[in-house]
């Protein structure tokens, strides 16, 4: 039997891993439960890869146009996964679908977070500055984090948890960012730590 504290993780990324700093941190600090032993990304040269790196941890950078067919790419990411006895997996700005036998193989083990406030401005495309120069050019008046389970759909799936955050009359793209991402930070270990504790189990 896994114990909370054996619980392995996987962070699958394209960008400058800040939420993988995060639950980097969060581990570290007993906040989240488990170990995050593997780092996954479509780009090499994500900082991200960088961040992992240096916290020790291992990385894999997954590209399936290397592979002769999907099926194959799906196949070798899951036996990677599979190698370093993943139990659940987070993706922190990971700007591509998992594989569908990845996430069904991982059912309910796998969570995305979200710089808005599903269901708004979701989809593929919509990510990092885009949903926030989408937020200000629609005059909302709150923005937010959605943290949620992911299923075959991009930014779909059950929500585990949301967090509003004002949009302020001055917001650029770029402040409004930084808000939202402060609150990332602060709930994305939370929210994953109970899931691996069966906190959202129905």
């Amino acid at each position: 039997m896994t114990t909370t504290s054996t619980v392995r993780i996987a962070v699958f990324l394209s960008g400058g891993g800040s939420n993988l700093q995060a639950l980097i941190d969060a581990s570290r600090a007993g906040i989240l439960s488990g170990k995050i032993v593997l780092v996954v990304s479509n780009l090499r040269k994500a900082y991200g890869v960088k961040r992992a790196e240096q916290a020790g941890i291992d990385t894999f950078v997954f590209k399936e146009k290397n592979y002769d067919t999907p099926e194959q790419a799906a196949e070798d990411l899951l036996k990677k996964l599979q190698g370093y006895k993943v139990d659940y997996i987070a993706l922190a700005g990971y700007l591509r679908l998992l594989p569908m036998a990845v996430v069904k193989s991982y059912k309910g083990r796998i969570v995305n977070i979200h710089p808005a406030l599903l269901p708004k401005y979701w989809g593929k495309g919509m990510y990092g500055h885009f949903v926030h120069e989408a937020v200000l050019a629609a005059g909302e008046k709150e923005s937010g984090v959605t943290i949620h389970l992911v299923d075959e759909i991009y930014d779909h799936g059950r929500i585990l948890k949301q967090v509003t955050v004002p949009v302020l009359p001055d917001d650029t793209p770029e402040t409004l960012a930084a808000r939202v991402l402060e609150q990332e930070h602060k709930w994305y270990a939370r929210v994953l730590d109970k899931l691996i504790k069966g906190e959202y189990n129905e």
